[in-house]
């Protein structure tokens, strides 16, 4: 499958509980409109190795047809095409959890709150890959 036909698209750590809120958060108000994939998912690890680079797991990614945004970088866009008039639609998976840390403290709140603030990304211009 060329991942071309799977843009936009949300790359994010489907094994914390609070990005895991995030990207159900997200989903629900693009309404089909973005692809969500976990980290650790077999398209993830994908997606990783072929467009990301060794920051990939510090942030969730936002990808479109020609850059990848990570962190801070991909509120906007993100923001952008979620109030687009995108009329096409992804089928909607599940997310799943797979909390393996503590994830549900008030630490962990913040410092992935932090994170988001302080991580941020922009890879430009990536080639069509196939996954």
């Amino acid at each position: 499958m060329k991942i071309k036909e799977n843009f936009p698209m949300v790359v994010f750590d489907n094994q914390c509980y609070l990005c895991v809120k995030f990207a159900k958060f997200v989903d629900f108000f693009a309404r089909g409109k973005i692809r969500m994939i976990g980290h650790y998912t077999k398209t993830g690890e994908d997606i990783r190795q072929k467009i990301l680079d060794k920051s990939a797991l510090d942030m969730f990614w936002f990808i479109d047809e020609k850059t990848a945004y990570g962190g801070r970088a991909a509120l906007l866009p993100l923001i952008k095409t979620i109030f687009s008039k995108r009329t096409r639609k992804f089928r909607s998976e599940r997310i799943e959890e797979q909390c393996l840390q503590d994830c549900k403290s008030v630490k962990a709140v913040f410092v992935r709150s932090s994170s988001l603030i302080s991580n941020s990304r922009v890879i430009k211009n990536h080639d069509e890959v196939h996954i």
